[in-house]
Protein backbone atom coordinates (compact mmCIF):
# COMPACT_ATOMS: atom_id res chain seq x y z
CA UNK A 1 0.00 0.00 0.00
CA UNK A 2 1.22 3.64 -1.03
CA UNK A 3 1.99 5.78 2.00
CA UNK A 4 0.63 8.97 1.89
CA UNK A 5 1.15 12.01 4.87
CA UNK A 6 -1.23 14.74 5.07
CA UNK A 7 1.67 17.84 6.35
CA UNK A 8 -0.56 20.57 8.13
CA UNK A 9 0.98 23.78 8.09
CA UNK A 10 3.14 22.27 4.62
CA UNK A 11 2.92 25.84 3.08
CA UNK A 12 5.32 27.02 6.17
CA UNK A 13 9.03 27.38 7.67
CA UNK A 14 9.13 24.46 9.09
CA UNK A 15 6.29 22.15 7.42
CA UNK A 16 7.61 23.19 3.62
CA UNK A 17 11.10 21.72 4.97
CA UNK A 18 9.48 18.45 6.36
CA UNK A 19 7.52 17.97 2.58
CA UNK A 20 11.13 18.31 1.32
CA UNK A 21 12.35 15.71 3.50
CA UNK A 22 9.59 13.13 3.13
CA UNK A 23 9.59 13.09 -0.71
CA UNK A 24 13.26 13.19 0.10
CA UNK A 25 12.71 9.48 1.36
CA UNK A 26 10.21 8.44 -0.76
CA UNK A 27 7.30 9.19 0.90
CA UNK A 28 4.17 10.86 -0.86
CA UNK A 29 3.34 14.06 0.92
CA UNK A 30 -0.23 16.29 0.50
CA UNK A 31 -0.16 19.85 1.97
CA UNK A 32 -3.03 21.36 3.74
CA UNK A 33 -2.21 25.58 5.00
CA UNK A 34 -5.08 28.37 5.39
CA UNK A 35 -1.78 30.35 4.70
CA UNK A 36 -1.67 32.79 7.22
CA UNK A 37 1.70 32.26 7.71
CA UNK A 38 2.48 29.95 4.77
CA UNK A 39 3.31 30.49 0.80
CA UNK A 40 1.88 28.35 -1.87
CA UNK A 41 5.24 28.80 -3.57
CA UNK A 42 6.81 26.99 -0.66
CA UNK A 43 5.28 24.10 -1.56
CA UNK A 44 7.47 21.90 -3.86
CA UNK A 45 6.07 20.88 -7.57
CA UNK A 46 4.30 18.10 -7.81
CA UNK A 47 3.17 18.06 -4.16
CA UNK A 48 -0.79 18.73 -3.98
CA UNK A 49 -1.84 21.87 -1.81
CA UNK A 50 -5.28 22.31 -0.75
CA UNK A 51 -6.06 25.59 1.40
CA UNK A 52 -8.09 24.90 4.37
CA UNK A 53 -8.31 25.31 7.75
CA UNK A 54 -7.75 22.66 10.53
CA UNK A 55 -11.14 23.71 12.09
CA UNK A 56 -13.15 22.71 9.23
CA UNK A 57 -13.43 18.98 9.62
CA UNK A 58 -15.65 18.18 6.84
CA UNK A 59 -13.06 19.37 4.64
CA UNK A 60 -9.80 17.75 6.40
CA UNK A 61 -12.28 14.15 5.85
CA UNK A 62 -12.66 15.00 2.51
CA UNK A 63 -8.95 15.66 1.54
CA UNK A 64 -7.95 12.59 3.65
CA UNK A 65 -10.59 10.77 1.46
CA UNK A 66 -9.59 11.97 -2.17
CA UNK A 67 -5.30 11.61 -1.50
CA UNK A 68 -5.87 8.28 0.20
CA UNK A 69 -3.83 9.75 3.19
CA UNK A 70 -2.52 7.26 5.64
CA UNK A 71 -0.70 9.55 7.79
CA UNK A 72 -0.64 12.93 9.35
CA UNK A 73 2.18 15.06 10.17
CA UNK A 74 0.46 17.77 11.61
CA UNK A 75 2.83 20.98 11.99
CA UNK A 76 -0.09 23.66 11.77
CA UNK A 77 -0.92 26.21 14.65
CA UNK A 78 -0.56 29.08 16.06
CA UNK A 79 3.23 29.51 16.78
CA UNK A 80 3.68 32.97 18.90
CA UNK A 81 4.13 32.25 22.38
CA UNK A 82 4.93 35.65 23.59
CA UNK A 83 1.91 36.99 21.51
CA UNK A 84 -0.30 34.02 22.79
CA UNK A 85 -0.42 35.59 26.10
CA UNK A 86 -2.80 38.68 24.83
CA UNK A 87 -4.70 36.41 22.85
CA UNK A 88 -5.23 32.91 24.53
CA UNK A 89 -8.53 32.00 22.83
CA UNK A 90 -7.32 32.24 19.53
CA UNK A 91 -4.32 30.30 20.18
CA UNK A 92 -6.32 27.74 21.97
CA UNK A 93 -9.00 27.57 19.04
CA UNK A 94 -6.09 27.10 16.90
CA UNK A 95 -3.69 24.49 18.25
CA UNK A 96 -6.39 22.85 20.76
CA UNK A 97 -9.87 22.93 19.30
CA UNK A 98 -8.02 22.53 15.88
CA UNK A 99 -6.20 19.72 17.07
CA UNK A 100 -8.83 18.05 17.90
CA UNK A 101 -11.04 18.49 14.76
CA UNK A 102 -8.17 16.97 12.63
CA UNK A 103 -8.32 14.05 15.06
CA UNK A 104 -11.68 13.88 14.77
CA UNK A 105 -11.66 13.82 10.67
CA UNK A 106 -8.69 10.93 11.44
CA UNK A 107 -10.68 8.79 13.25
CA UNK A 108 -13.68 9.23 10.60
CA UNK A 109 -11.09 8.12 8.12
CA UNK A 110 -9.37 5.12 9.74
CA UNK A 111 -6.06 6.73 9.63
CA UNK A 112 -4.38 5.57 12.61
CA UNK A 113 -0.56 7.01 12.92
CA UNK A 114 0.64 11.07 13.36
CA UNK A 115 3.54 12.95 14.58
CA UNK A 116 3.09 16.02 16.18
CA UNK A 117 5.02 19.40 16.64
CA UNK A 118 5.12 20.13 19.83
CA UNK A 119 7.54 22.73 21.27
CA UNK A 120 10.37 23.33 24.39
CA UNK A 121 7.43 25.72 25.46
CA UNK A 122 5.92 22.51 27.62
CA UNK A 123 8.98 22.87 30.02
CA UNK A 124 8.52 26.54 30.54
CA UNK A 125 11.49 27.71 32.94
CA UNK A 126 13.51 23.91 33.55
CA UNK A 127 14.90 24.57 36.73
CA UNK A 128 17.65 21.20 35.30
CA UNK A 129 20.76 22.87 32.99
CA UNK A 130 19.68 19.91 30.15
CA UNK A 131 16.27 19.12 29.86
CA UNK A 132 15.53 15.35 29.19
CA UNK A 133 11.81 14.20 28.16
CA UNK A 134 11.27 13.61 31.64
CA UNK A 135 12.04 16.91 32.96
CA UNK A 136 8.46 18.43 34.26
CA UNK A 137 6.57 19.72 32.18
CA UNK A 138 5.34 23.70 33.41
CA UNK A 139 4.57 25.80 30.35
CA UNK A 140 4.06 29.53 31.35
CA UNK A 141 1.97 31.04 28.16
CA UNK A 142 -1.15 29.68 26.43
CA UNK A 143 1.14 28.48 23.83
CA UNK A 144 2.83 26.16 25.22
CA UNK A 145 -0.08 25.09 27.43
CA UNK A 146 -2.20 24.75 23.90
CA UNK A 147 0.81 22.59 22.72
CA UNK A 148 1.09 20.32 26.04
CA UNK A 149 -3.17 19.54 25.78
CA UNK A 150 -1.76 18.97 22.34
CA UNK A 151 0.37 16.00 23.27
CA UNK A 152 -2.40 14.61 25.93
CA UNK A 153 -5.35 14.59 22.88
CA UNK A 154 -2.69 11.79 20.57
CA UNK A 155 -2.07 10.06 24.15
CA UNK A 156 -5.99 10.04 24.80
CA UNK A 157 -6.85 9.04 21.19
CA UNK A 158 -3.83 6.44 21.86
CA UNK A 159 -5.95 4.86 24.63
CA UNK A 160 -9.51 4.98 23.15
CA UNK A 161 -8.46 4.19 19.16
CA UNK A 162 -4.85 2.72 18.92
CA UNK A 163 -3.69 5.84 16.97
CA UNK A 164 0.13 5.54 16.88
CA UNK A 165 1.82 8.83 17.84
CA UNK A 166 4.62 10.96 18.85
CA UNK A 167 4.96 14.65 19.43
CA UNK A 168 8.93 16.00 18.72
CA UNK A 169 9.40 19.10 20.66
CA UNK A 170 11.44 21.98 18.97
CA UNK A 171 13.95 23.85 20.37
CA UNK A 172 15.20 27.49 18.66
CA UNK A 173 14.72 26.57 14.66
CA UNK A 174 16.62 28.49 12.65
CA UNK A 175 18.61 27.95 8.98
CA UNK A 176 17.34 27.24 5.80
CA UNK A 177 17.47 24.42 3.56
CA UNK A 178 16.95 26.37 0.37
CA UNK A 179 17.70 29.82 -0.67
CA UNK A 180 13.20 30.07 -1.16
CA UNK A 181 12.28 28.93 1.94
CA UNK A 182 12.66 31.54 4.62
CA UNK A 183 11.72 32.73 8.17
CA UNK A 184 8.87 35.24 7.43
CA UNK A 185 8.05 35.11 11.85
CA UNK A 186 7.77 38.60 12.92
CA UNK A 187 9.27 37.34 16.40
CA UNK A 188 12.19 35.51 15.98
CA UNK A 189 15.51 35.99 16.57
CA UNK A 190 17.24 35.67 13.64
CA UNK A 191 14.88 37.17 11.36
CA UNK A 192 14.11 40.41 13.96
CA UNK A 193 18.37 40.25 13.77
CA UNK A 194 18.74 40.13 9.81
CA UNK A 195 16.37 42.87 9.43
CA UNK A 196 17.29 45.48 11.75
CA UNK A 197 21.15 45.23 9.83
CA UNK A 198 19.18 45.45 6.47
CA UNK A 199 17.49 48.52 7.67
CA UNK A 200 20.96 49.95 8.73
CA UNK A 201 19.87 49.22 12.32
CA UNK A 202 21.88 48.06 15.38
CA UNK A 203 20.15 44.97 16.29
CA UNK A 204 19.04 44.67 19.86
CA UNK A 205 19.56 41.66 22.60
CA UNK A 206 17.83 41.44 25.66
CA UNK A 207 20.09 41.16 28.70
CA UNK A 208 23.86 40.45 29.24
CA UNK A 209 24.16 39.83 32.75
CA UNK A 210 22.53 36.27 33.18
CA UNK A 211 25.08 33.58 34.81
CA UNK A 212 26.48 32.29 31.05
CA UNK A 213 30.13 32.58 30.13
CA UNK A 214 29.65 35.64 28.23
CA UNK A 215 26.26 37.02 30.09
CA UNK A 216 23.68 36.71 27.46
CA UNK A 217 21.29 33.53 27.08
CA UNK A 218 22.41 30.29 26.16
CA UNK A 219 19.66 28.72 24.24
CA UNK A 220 19.08 25.56 21.86
CA UNK A 221 19.88 26.11 18.12
CA UNK A 222 19.08 23.54 15.71
CA UNK A 223 18.98 23.64 11.50
CA UNK A 224 15.44 23.42 10.38
CA UNK A 225 17.04 20.37 8.01
CA UNK A 226 18.12 18.06 10.86
CA UNK A 227 14.54 18.93 12.55
CA UNK A 228 12.34 17.99 9.12
CA UNK A 229 14.52 14.91 8.42
CA UNK A 230 13.94 13.75 11.80
CA UNK A 231 9.92 14.01 10.95
CA UNK A 232 10.44 12.07 7.78
CA UNK A 233 12.11 9.22 10.02
CA UNK A 234 9.23 9.34 12.93
CA UNK A 235 6.66 9.01 9.52
CA UNK A 236 9.21 6.11 8.30
CA UNK A 237 9.01 4.24 11.61
CA UNK A 238 5.06 4.56 12.30
CA UNK A 239 4.59 2.91 8.41
CA UNK A 240 7.25 0.07 9.57
CA UNK A 241 5.12 -0.31 12.82
CA UNK A 242 8.44 0.30 14.98
CA UNK A 243 7.92 1.13 18.79
CA UNK A 244 8.38 5.19 18.91
CA UNK A 245 8.45 6.91 22.62
CA UNK A 246 5.46 9.11 23.25
CA UNK A 247 8.20 12.48 22.60
CA UNK A 248 11.43 13.12 21.60
CA UNK A 249 13.15 16.68 22.01
CA UNK A 250 15.40 17.47 19.29
CA UNK A 251 18.04 19.53 20.78
CA UNK A 252 21.82 19.48 20.96
CA UNK A 253 22.97 18.72 23.89
CA UNK A 254 25.08 21.93 24.25
CA UNK A 255 23.66 25.48 22.99
CA UNK A 256 24.88 28.88 21.84
CA UNK A 257 24.52 32.18 23.38
CA UNK A 258 23.22 34.98 22.00
CA UNK A 259 26.13 36.48 21.89
CA UNK A 260 27.47 33.90 19.93
CA UNK A 261 24.85 34.27 17.33
CA UNK A 262 25.48 38.35 17.09
CA UNK A 263 29.05 37.54 16.45
CA UNK A 264 28.91 34.76 13.92
CA UNK A 265 26.08 36.90 12.10
CA UNK A 266 28.10 40.17 12.51
CA UNK A 267 31.19 37.34 10.57
CA UNK A 268 28.45 35.97 7.73
CA UNK A 269 26.89 39.53 6.97
CA UNK A 270 30.53 41.68 7.09
CA UNK A 271 28.32 44.20 8.96
CA UNK A 272 30.37 44.96 12.25
CA UNK A 273 27.97 45.97 14.80
CA UNK A 274 27.94 45.83 18.67
CA UNK A 275 24.42 44.91 19.60
CA UNK A 276 22.27 47.24 21.98
CA UNK A 277 21.71 45.68 25.09
CA UNK A 278 18.21 45.99 26.70
CA UNK A 279 16.85 44.55 29.86
CA UNK A 280 16.28 41.04 30.85
CA UNK A 281 12.61 39.83 29.13
CA UNK A 282 10.53 39.17 32.14
CA UNK A 283 11.17 34.86 33.09
CA UNK A 284 13.64 34.38 30.37
CA UNK A 285 16.11 31.67 32.04
CA UNK A 286 19.50 31.57 31.50
CA UNK A 287 20.02 28.57 30.00
CA UNK A 288 17.65 25.78 27.98
CA UNK A 289 19.08 22.81 26.60
CA UNK A 290 17.91 19.62 25.62
CA UNK A 291 19.50 16.20 25.40
CA UNK A 292 18.65 14.73 21.88
CA UNK A 293 19.78 10.99 22.83
CA UNK A 294 16.41 9.26 22.18
CA UNK A 295 15.94 10.95 19.20
CA UNK A 296 19.18 9.96 17.99
CA UNK A 297 18.36 6.61 18.87
CA UNK A 298 14.93 6.13 16.72
CA UNK A 299 14.83 9.32 14.47
CA UNK A 300 18.20 9.66 12.84
CA UNK A 301 18.51 12.79 14.86
CA UNK A 302 21.76 14.64 14.70
CA UNK A 303 23.26 18.49 14.12
CA UNK A 304 24.44 18.63 11.02
CA UNK A 305 24.86 21.82 10.67
CA UNK A 306 27.60 24.56 12.47
CA UNK A 307 25.53 27.54 14.06
CA UNK A 308 28.12 29.35 11.35
CA UNK A 309 25.81 27.55 8.64
CA UNK A 310 22.86 27.60 10.26
CA UNK A 311 23.45 31.63 10.31
CA UNK A 312 24.72 31.60 6.42
CA UNK A 313 22.04 29.43 5.04
CA UNK A 314 18.93 31.87 7.10
CA UNK A 315 20.97 35.09 5.64
CA UNK A 316 21.09 33.91 2.27
CA UNK A 317 17.52 32.92 1.58
CA UNK A 318 16.50 36.31 3.83
CA UNK A 319 18.50 38.21 0.77
CA UNK A 320 16.62 36.20 -1.69
CA UNK A 321 13.63 37.03 -0.01
CA UNK A 322 13.91 41.04 -0.08
CA UNK A 323 14.73 40.49 -3.79
CA UNK A 324 11.70 39.01 -5.34
CA UNK A 325 12.15 39.65 -9.16
CA UNK A 326 15.28 36.84 -9.18
CA UNK A 327 14.51 33.52 -10.87
CA UNK A 328 14.54 31.37 -8.83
Amino acid sequence: MDMTWLVTGGAGYIGSHVVRALTTAGLSAVVFDDLSTGFESFVPPGVPFVRGTILDGEHLVRVMEQHKVTGVIHVAGYKYAGVSVTRPLHTYEQNVTGTATLLAAMETCEVDRIVFSSSAAVYGTPSTELVTEETAKSPQSPYGESKLIGEWLLADQGVARGLRHTSLRYFNVVGSASESLFDASPHNLFPLVFAALVEGRTPRINGNDYPTPDGTNVRDYIHVADLAASHAAAARRLDAGEPVEPAYNLGSGSGSSVGDIMRTVAEVTGIPFTPDVGARRPGDPARIVAAGDLAARDLDWEMRHSLREMVESQWIATRRAAQPSESD
